[in-house]
């Protein structure tokens, strides 16, 4: 079931984040989320333990153990803390009682709306044997291999937390299951338990107890013959207490209390009448679903609901594994296995073909119930119930509530487990609605995330933000910055004599290489229109870096023209580039498609450098000389030339980084 799942997901979640999770799921090939009530293939949960060695690299049997331990507080933290604490009193009685618990759950899980036909609880069965030195043997039965030690962590978390004790765990016998039918896993664990007590502690506890056995025995013997007399005469009255002992301050010191003819005892000691005050007749119709059979399986007696079900009963000396196979526990159905596994719940299924003609058709009848040896009849007693869970199986078996005894049980959980199938159901509904919701968010935000980097493509992240804010966004000025423009050479030329396709393809290929060395020198595009391409360093963030940048970009953008090819004669593009440095006023325009445009003289300048620029050169103004020339780059004069609307310009050529090699200027590496 998904609970298990969920349960491995928190652990690794909450032990080593949800990174190592989405590692270890991706590498296992399964969904991020389960149902809890939803059935999944044991293999996922092999392939995550599996992943979860590998990832963590720990062995197996350490991961299982700690999945273990921690899926004891999974389930108390789920809301079966109090279902666990009222197993046993003892670490005997909770082992002992698992399978109970597991049958049990098997009643909401199997009866589940969600569970398709053939999709039950196969949960691991459980058999505790107590040894003399006060040690157990603990036998594990499951159909998944390789899943033992989970056992040690879940038990030894329940001991701690229950009953104070420490417990240790070996395996001391490994089989292919044997006694069981079908080939599963037989494990045998030796438990030891040490309680946990400091030394000190351990006397004084060891003091206390003396002290109470030696109280107690002070108390008889100051009860005298005329106390014991008293007792006796004031027996039948039920509203006086006659014990003349006043309550030791260690509070586990047991009342005395008067039984029978004054006889005292401190435990309880039932009597038994000296024959069975119920006919037969009574019996038969008081517990309608009981059998009793002898070490043959042959049938002795039988209830009259089960004789009225499985009228083959009522022919006494019959088999009764001809009409009845085992369920559960899964042992041949033999009187020794019976007593070898009498502490578990059994559950028989009718056979059909031993059923009359109109049980044909129906699900077959399944009892569930007690077995109880009875030495001097050499006998067994099976108490059983009809193991029916919804009023849904009861009618497919056209069965009614009165067939059931009114003192049975069986008929308020049927309607009870009614309503809490309902409650299940609306839980499961709420559960796949949260499911959808999370998987639909998670879309959602890759979405959101595929446009916000469509959106900063286009504008800068800040801008775009105050914009999805609805906030206004004030232009601002930059004191100093590096303008970049270039162009093709002979682009006009080259559109004259090609098809448009072939002129998309040429700017997108060259578009790209350029695009992608912005952000090896995080340069801001600013824009591209037709041919030019216009960048800018320290916009919209001051950087004092900006003109290097810029010029390392320059020469990048030199280098990647000559992988382009002229569609026309075939060989490498060329490129003018310009770059100027200077003040700009950077700021929104528009509403529709804005954009984020820069102005100032400075832009006309760069646009001026470009266009009086020479191919495959980097034509740089005298302000952009001043930022670069003690910056380790190779720079020439070209002196003095007329600049349309400006005059006359002193302007270099930038040659090369002296400092830097090709490799680092294209961002390969």
């Amino acid at each position: 079931y998904g609970f298990i799942n969920t349960c491995l997901k928190s652990l690794v979640v909450e032990k080593y984040g949800e990174e190592t999770w989405e590692k270890l799921r991706l590498q296992a090939g399964v969904q991020d989320s389960f149902l809890t009530f939803e059935v999944y293939k044991d293999e996922i949960t092999m392939q995550l333990v599996d992943k979860a060695c590998k990832v963590l690299g720990v062995p197996a049997d350490i991961v299982l153990r700690e999945f273990g331990k921690y899926f004891f507080e999974f389930c108390k933290r789920s809301g079966y803390d109090h279902m666990l604490r009222t197993l046993g009193g003892n670490l005997y009685e909770f082992i002992e009682n698992l399978d109970a618990l597991h049958s049990y759950l098997s009643l909401s899980y199997q009866a589940s709306l969600i569970v398709t036909a053939g999709q039950e609880m196969n949960a691991p069965s459980f058999r505790v044997e107590k040894n003399e030195d006060g040690s157990m043997h603990l036998h594990y039965y499951s159909d998944r291999r390789g899943l033992c030690h989970i056992v040690p962590g879940i038990i030894g978390a329940a001991a701690l937390d229950f009953f104070n004790i420490e417990i240790s765990m070996k395996i001391v016998n490994q089989t292919e299951e044997e006694e069981r039918t079908g080939k599963k896993e037989h494990i045998v664990f030796l438990v030891t338990q040490n309680p946990l007590f400091p030394c000190k502690g351990k006397n004084e506890f060891s003091s206390s107890s003396q002290c109470l056995v030696d109280s107690e025995k002070q108390i008889e013997n100051q009860l005298n013959k005329e106390d014991l007399e008293k007792a006796k005469n004031t027996n039948g009255d039920r509203g006086n207490s006659v014990c003349p002992v006043k309550k030791s301050h260690w509070k586990t010191l047991r009342g005395i209390i008067t039984l029978g003819k004054g006889k005292l005892l401190r435990g309880f000691d039932p009597v038994y009448p000296k024959s069975l005050w119920i006919d037969t007749k009574t019996f038969c119709n008081g517990l309608p679903f009981h059998m009793v059979f002898d070490k043959e399986l042959k049938v002795k007696q039988a209830g009259v609901s089960i004789q009225k079900i499985v009228p083959g009963l009522q022919t006494m000396g019959i088999c009764l594994d001809q009409y009845f196979r085992i369920v559960h526990p899964e042992v041949p159905f033999t009187i020794s296995s019976i007593q070898k596994f009498i502490n578990s719940q059994f559950v028989f299924q009718t056979r059909r073909e031993m059923m009359p003609e109109s049980w044909r058709e129906r699900p077959m009848l399944e009892l569930r119930g007690q077995m109880m040896w009875m030495e001097p009849l050499q006998c067994m007693l099976y108490l059983c119930s009809p193991l029916l869970r919804t009023l849904h199986e009861l009618e497919e078996r056209q069965m009614h509530i009165a067939d059931i005894a009114p003192h049975d049980v069986t008929r308020d959980l049927i309607l009870l487990n009614q309503q809490r199938l309902a409650e299940m159901e609306l839980s499961s509904q709420l559960e796949r609605k949260k499911e959808e919701l999370r998987i639909l968010s998670k879309h959602l935000e890759e979405e959101k995330k595929k446009t916000e980097a469509l959106l900063y493509a286009m504008l800068p992240q800040h801008v775009a933000n105050q914009l999805k804010e609805g906030k206004r966004v004030e232009a601002g000025e930059f004191k100093e910055c590096t303008i970049l423009f270039s162009d093709v050479v002979t682009f006009t030329n080259i559109c004259a004599q090609c098809e448009p396709i072939q002129i998309v393809l040429m700017l997108n290929s060259m578009y790209l290489r350029f695009d992608r060395l912005t952000t090896v020198h995080d340069v801001y595009k600013v824009e591209t229109i037709g041919d030019a391409y216009m960048v800018v360093g320290g916009v919209p963030v001051p950087v004092p870096t900006h003109a290097e940048r810029v010029a390392n970009f320059a020469l990048g953008m030199i280098m990647a023209a000559k992988g382009v090819q002229n569609p026309v004669s075939g060989n490498p593009i060329q490129i003018r580039v310009g770059i100027h440095t200077g003040p700009v006023l950077a700021g929104v325009v528009g509403e529709k498609m804005p954009r984020y445009c820069l102005f100032g003289d400075t832009v006309n300048i760069a646009s001026r450098m470009e266009s009086h620029g020479v191919p495959s050169k980097i034509h740089l103004s005298s302000s952009a000389y001043q930022c670069l020339k003690y910056k380790n780059f190779e720079i020439t004069e070209r002196g003095e030339i007329e600049v349309k609307g400006k005059g006359k310009m002193h302007t270099y050529f930038l040659i090369r980084n002296k400092s830097a090699t090709e490799n680092e200027i294209m961002g390969r590496p």
